[in-house]
C-alpha cells in the first residue's frame, strides 16, 4: 500500500523523477504516516474491540495496556479512545456507565474508604494514545473489561506493512500528504496549493463517511450530519421551482 499512496502523493505533487525530485521518497513516507495518523483520529475509521484485565485494588489504567491484537497482523499500532466498556459476567457481559472526569473525582475519587467491588463507573483521564482511564469501585476481583476502542495505525515502513485504514478512506491520505508536502515549501504559492489540498482531502473523508453509513436509518450513525440543522439554526430550504 505503501508505494500506491507515493505513486498517488507524487502525482499531486507532479515530482519530477531523479535527479530533481522535489520530495525525496522519505519525506514522503513520512508525510503519508502523518496523514494516515490524522485520518485515524479524524474519521475514527480504524475500531477494534479490544481487552484488559483489571488488577486486584488497582483502579486507573492505561490505554497502551489494551490488548487488541498483533500489530503486524491488525496493522493496528495504538488506541486513541475508548468510546465504551463491559466486563465479562458468566457467559454475558455487563456495561460499565461513562461518566465525566471532574464528575467521577468529586463522587467516586471524594471518598477516604474507597468501597471495592466490580467496576460499575469509568473515566478517561489523560487523553490521546497516552490516555489512560479510571473504574470504580475499586476491583476486588480480576475483571475482564472489553472497549470499542478508535485506533492508530502502525507506519507504513515499506509495501508489506499491513495497512488498517479501510478503503474510501485511503482514497484520502495522498491528498493531506500532499498538503504536508506543500506546506514544507513555505511560499504563498504553495500554501494556496496546499489549501486546496486540504479541501480535496476533507471531499474525500466526507464522502467515505457518507458511503459507510447505511442509507436506511442513516442519522444514528456516528458523524452524520444532522438532518435538522437548516431548522435549528434559522435557515430554510428552497422551494422547488423557487
Amino acid at each position: 500500500m505503501l508505494n500506491t499512496y507515493l505513486s498517488a502523493t507524487q502525482a499531486l505533487l507532479q515530482n519530477p523523477a531523479a535527479p530533481s525530485a522535489l520530495y525525496d521518497l522519505a519525506f514522503l513516507t513520512t508525510a503519508i504516516n502523518t496523514a494516515r495518523n490524522q485520518l485515524a483520529g479524524e474519521s475514527e475509521c480504524i475500531r477494534a474491540l479490544g481487552t484488559i484485565n483489571t488488577v486486584l485494588s488497582i483502579r486507573n489504567y492505561n490505554f497502551a495496556s489494551i490488548n487488541v491484537g498483533v500489530s503486524a497482523t491488525t496493522g493496528i499500532q495504538q488506541v486513541l479512545n475508548v468510546r465504551d466498556m463491559f466486563y465479562a459476567v458468566a457467559s454475558g457481559q455487563k456495561w460499565v456507565r461513562p461518566r465525566p472526569w471532574e464528575w467521577f473525582r468529586l463522587f467516586k475519587m471524594n471518598n477516604p474508604v474507597p468501597k471495592s467491588g466490580f467496576p460499575e463507573v469509568w473515566s478517561q483521564f489523560a487523553q490521546g494514545a497516552t490516555g489512560s482511564f479510571y473504574i470504580d469501585p475499586i476491583p476486588d476481583l480480576i475483571y475482564v473489561l472489553q472497549s470499542d476502542c478508535v485506533c492508530l495505525p502502525i507506519p507504513l515502513v515499506d509495501n508489506t506493512t499491513v495497512e488498517a485504514i479501510p478503503p474510501l478512506w485511503q482514497d484520502a491520505v495522498p491528498y493531506f500528504a500532499a498538503f504536508v508536502a506543500l506546506l514544507s515549501a513555505q511560499s504563498g504559492a504553495r500554501s494556496a496549493d496546499a489549501n486546496r489540498m486540504m479541501e480535496r482531502y476533507d471531499f474525500f473523508v466526507n464522502r467515505a463517511r457518507r458511503f459507510s453509513n447505511p442509507s436506511v436509518n442513516r442519522g444514528q450513525y456516528e458523524q452524520e450530519r444532522d438532518p435538522t440543522m437548516m431548522n435549528k439554526i434559522g435557515l430554510q430550504q428552497k422551494a422547488a421551482g423557487g
